[in-house]
């Protein structure tokens, strides 16, 4: 499947879900039939089995969240399970690299609007 078919797909979802209409594969299919994207006939069923599954207002407001959290959730069970009751480290903390600031043309000594 091309990406402009997943992209119409996951578009059809998100319409029917903010419409608050039950999301089927007739519906998706429907939809994606009306922007005029071509694709296979099985995958209207596939997409509408998956977001019956997953809750698309988690995915919508979890976006990044779920990157970020997913390494201090893994390490957690594992210090959990060493059993000696010691505390578990605390996670390192990210550092930021500082970008150098972009020189404006007025610092190059010419400009476009002089």
């Amino acid at each position: 499947m091309s990406s402009a078919g997943e992209a119409a797909f996951s578009y059809a979802a998100l319409i029917l879900y903010d419409d608050g209409i039950p999301i089927t594969a007739e519906k998706i299919a429907t939809l994606v039939k009306a922007a005029n994207v071509s694709v296979e006939s099985y995958w209207p069923s596939l997409f509408a089995k998956l977001f019956e599954k997953c809750n698309i207002e988690d995915l919508i407001t979890n976006v990044g969240a779920a990157g970020a959290g997913a390494p201090v959730a893994a390490a957690a069970p594992v210090a959990a399970g060493a059993g000696g009751g010691a505390a578990a480290p605390p996670p390192a903390e990210e550092t930021k690299k500082e970008e150098p600031e972009e020189e404006s043309d007025d610092d190059m000594g010419f400009s476009l609007f002089d």
